[in-house]
């Protein structure tokens, strides 16, 4: 099953922050989508989760035309493609457990939710999916209490919890450092290869997208200007995406490193894990 996006523009009044973008993306892939700041980049991301509508065109799943989803067919695709933001979006006064379970919230009645009822085995699989990204210890500290780091792969698993179809990550590890960085990837790759579960992440690293990503996605002025494998973003296709520096000289790509060194660093944790069905 793919998904597709046909012929896709997001206007906000004057301003086209996406631009007639047609995609298919299969079931499966990890992709990165880079660009400078304001190329559409988590415009994208939030018109595929449909907390964004598109202007024009239309997007796709399979059989489900996702942009004409409204009620609780509309819910179901928010829980079927889990986000995970930048700035984690944790509620930092619960503890990590109950936070984590809050994943599970689309697929509960509205009375469990209400009451903040978690069964045995909702408990038992938010444990597993800490234990998985290597904070289990933190479970009942308050999330913000957490690290930077260890706040976002608590959000990962917290979208994991979703039994997501797909996981969007909007600039997952811009503030992060290096190492947390890379543990961070390091999970979503995992969950990619291990569930065969299609990611898109927004990345502002070009050595990470290349690292990580299968297909890379550039984007600029709102157009998809570069679609590739890693090994195809050479020198050409970073002008082409990023442009030059005011002065005409080429773009430094230290600039956007993150100084991940794949295979150099402490390993994250990753135990076997089935998300709930």
């Amino acid at each position: 099953m793919k998904f597709e996006l046909r012929n896709v523009t997001r206007r906000f009044g004057g301003h086209i922050a996406v631009n007639s973008v047609n995609l298919s993306i299969p079931q499966g892939q990890m992709v990165g989508v880079i660009g400078r700041s304001g190329a559409g980049k988590s415009t994208l991301l939030r018109m595929i989760n449909r907390l964004a509508d598109p202007t024009s065109g239309s997007l796709h799943f399979g059989d489900l035309e996702v942009s004409a989803l409204r009620g609780g067919a509309l819910r179901n695709w928010q829980r079927d493609c889990a986000m995970i933001f930048q700035q984690f979006n944790l509620v930092p006064r619960l503890d990590v457990l109950t936070n984590v379970m809050l994943g599970r919230l689309n697929h509960r009645s509205t009375a469990m939710s209400l009451l903040n009822i978690f069964t045995r085995e909702e408990r038992i699989a938010a444990i597993a999916a800490l234990e998985r990204l290597g904070i289990e210890q933190t479970a009942l500290q308050a999330a913000g209490t957490l690290s930077g780091g260890q706040q976002q792969r608590v959000a990962i698993a917290r979208a994991l919890m979703q039994s997501p179809k797909m996981l969007l990550a909007d600039e997952p590890i811009a503030s992060l450092d290096p190492l947390n960085a890379r543990i961070v990837m390091d999970a979503l790759k995992d969950i990619n290869e291990r569930e065969g579960i299609t990611v898109i992440t927004n990345l502002h690293t070009l050595d990470t997208a290349r690292a990580y990503c299968e297909r890379i996605i550039g984007m600029s002025a709102g157009r998809v200007v570069f679609d590739g494998g890693p090994n195809e973003l050479d020198a050409e296709a970073v002008r082409t995406i990023y442009g030059t520096g005011h002065d005409g000289a080429e773009i430094d790509e230290s600039m956007t490193s993150t100084a991940i060194s794949v295979g150099h660093a402490a390993p994250v944790a990753v135990a076997s894990f089935s998300v709930m069905a």
